[in-house]
């Protein structure tokens, strides 16, 4: 029995990720294509534990081992069992390194929490001949990281600084088209982005909408969204001067406006609800994480509380 995420003890201020997800396991119930012996259902009989028909035994060619004696009994000879093939598993993880991620209020920076992020999906699908491999998203497009095994990913992803970008690139959208276009074979998918978009706009439809659900049709998905505090409600500081980290451009705002404060809060708000639906919508598991919170703990009690489902009939 895996341990509830509440009931570990925090180090140094955050959960220790290897104590939480070394017990956790992200389900993968769509059954997987591959060529290694793993420990995920695979889409035809072969090597495996997990029994899949039961049929008449072939002197030579079955293993006595597998004979099902309660069948054996009904038909008056010898049945045995034929499992179904178990294949290695490989997860891709997409992470947002454009300027916006380059922020943070707190103790920790969006883009430094979307590293651990990496390092917790490689822990969580951590098994027999299981790989890992990343796309990072910046100015000069998508960067990639050939799949490894799983702690090998981790400490790829927390050895890894990410240089902030200073120019756009290719949005969310066309990036997730190329992400889902790469790797095909059916796996875990998680992208790590804030869903902040380069021209600011915070209704739906978003582009990025179509191409999450054409990814998650085929794969495990899972959308890690990460926020700062500041990005939910300005503080009353008086005048100061924010900038786009996207576009660059800078402004003047009067932070002590109780309305202006108020306007913000509630478009900050109905953004989040806008992505929340839309991630919904594409039929991808959602995890929102925030720089001022236990990011492992609330990471690990989605995974524990919210396995990722089956998205389609295999």
């Amino acid at each position: 029995m895996t341990p509830h995420p509440d009931s570990l003890p925090p180090l140094g201020g955050t959960t220790s990720p290897e104590a939480v997800f070394g017990a956790l396991e992200l389900a993968v119930r769509r059954r997987l294509p591959g060529r290694l012996h793993g420990d995920k259902r695979g889409l035809r009989l072969g090597s495996g534990s997990e029994p899949e028909e039961v049929v008449r035994y072939r002197p030579g060619e079955d293993d006595v081992r597998r004979i099902d004696w309660n069948v054996t009994a009904r038909a008056g000879e010898a049945h045995v069992w034929r499992p179904l093939a178990e294949h290695e598993l490989e997860s891709w993880v997409l992470v947002d390194d454009s300027p916006s991620m380059a922020f943070g209020t707190v103790a920790l920076e969006k883009r430094d929490i979307a590293a651990g992020v990496v390092a917790a999906i490689s822990l969580l699908t951590a098994g027999p001949g299981n790989r890992l491999g990343t796309a990072h998203l910046d100015g000069d497009g998508l960067t990639w990281s050939a799949p490894v095994p799983s702690r090998a990913a981790a400490h790829r992803a927390l050895r890894r600084h990410a240089i902030p970008s200073t120019q756009g690139g290719p949005d969310l959208a066309t990036a997730l088209r190329q992400f889902a276009a790469r790797r095909a074979r059916p796996g875990v998918r998680v992208v790590v982005t804030d869903l902040v978009e380069p021209d600011g706009r915070s209704e739906r439809p978003f582009a990025w909408e179509q191409p999450l659900r054409r990814l998650a049709a085929t794969h495990e998905t899972l959308l890690v969204e990460v926020v700062d505090p500041r990005e939910l409600e300005l503080p009353d500081v008086g005048t100061v001067t924010l900038e786009d980290p996207e576009t660059g451009r800078r402004q003047e705002v009067f932070t002590s406006d109780r309305r202006l404060r108020q306007r913000y809060a509630a478009v900050s708000a109905a953004h989040r609800a806008a992505t929340a639906e839309a991630v919904r919508s594409a039929r991808a598991g959602h995890v929102v994480l925030r720089t001022d919170r236990d990011w492992v703990r609330d990471l690990a009690r989605h995974v524990h509380g919210a396995p990722m489902r089956r998205l389609v009939p295999a």
